[in-house]
């Protein structure tokens, strides 16, 4: 059977079409976030956003609840938690690694003080694309609005914000505020992202994207339509690769996300203001 044609069946499938639904809708709000991650240089929310699902996991496992909606809430909860903690850019990496540290402590002493199943609660990091459900969609539907909604709803504020916290603060943006706020979209994309990629290899739909798009973009507009667009490209021929070839679409995606980022630094870098100088000649003057 030709590649094609095997697509064209696999397609008829309904886990494979709710598969691809939801890496669509990823690529147009999970992009965007990897963005606020480069921007507020954040790295480390990933993998501390991973052991924080893992501990929602588990206690979702425990009582009794569905494990990936409590890993969402949880996740929710710590990005709205250490966001007071992070009051300066180096205060932002040094409260998600303590988060990462207490996060994988709790979860692992549960999982062994319950007898949960510890399997079944890794086997959700490592993502089952296949798998994904109505309510998976809807939460990765929900951030394809809300994440491109704020960014045009706020773009000045956030070019301020992403540009330098203080003279945000001076500009009468409500940095506090609006930093929660960014923490918990990154931490709801995330845990978003389980079903697809697994947390493990979240970069794929968030940061890689992200990359390649700071590289091509001149202003903060462009860097996130560079993001979505690269987002729905990588995530639309990654999962028809995999289906094509039956490989597993995870380590593909990251494979086509890696290699557009690759192709983006390689590209001589162009003589052009930074994206973000005209946040910053936006701002009014002190005088």
């Amino acid at each position: 059977m030709s590649a094609l044609g095997q697509i064209g069946e696999l397609w008829q499938l309904v886990p494979v079409q709710r598969a691809g639904g939801g890496l669509l809708l990823a690529a147009f709000g999970l992009p965007i976030v990897g963005v606020v991650i480069v921007g507020l240089d954040i790295m480390p929310v990933r993998f501390a956003m991973m052991h924080v699902a893992l501990l929602g996991i588990a206690v979702g496992q425990l009582v009794g609840l569905d494990p990936v909606l409590c890993a969402l809430v949880a996740c929710a909860l710590a990005g709205a938690g250490v966001a007071p903690l992070a009051r300066t850019a180096d205060g932002l990496s040094g409260a998600m690694g303590l988060l990462m540290s207490l996060a994988i402590a709790a979860a692992l002493l549960l999982l062994a003080l319950s007898g949960v199943n510890a399997n079944g609660a890794f086997a959700l990091l490592w993502g089952s694309i296949l798998a994904v459900r109505p309510a998976d969609l809807a939460v990765l539907g929900a951030l394809a609005v809300a994440v491109p909604a704020l960014f045009v709803w706020r773009r000045r504020d956030l070019a301020l914000l992403l540009h330098d916290r203080e003279l945000a603060q001076c500009s009468g943006v409500a940095v506090q505020r609006l930093t929660v706020l960014l923490l918990v979209l990154v931490a709801v994309a995330v845990a978003g992202a389980i079903r697809l990629t697994g947390a493990l290899l979240v970069d794929a739909l968030t940061l890689l994207p992200a990359l390649a798009a700071r590289r091509l973009g001149r202003s903060l507009v462009s860097i996130t339509a560079w993001a979505v667009g690269i987002g729905v490209v990588v995530n639309v021929a990654g999962f028809l690769l995999s289906l094509a070839w039956d490989l597993p679409p995870g380590p593909v995606l990251v494979l086509a996300a890696g290699a557009v980022a690759l192709v983006a630094h390689l590209i001589p870098e162009r003589r052009t203001r930074s994206w973000r100088l005209p946040a910053a000649s936006s701002a009014p003057s002190p005088h």
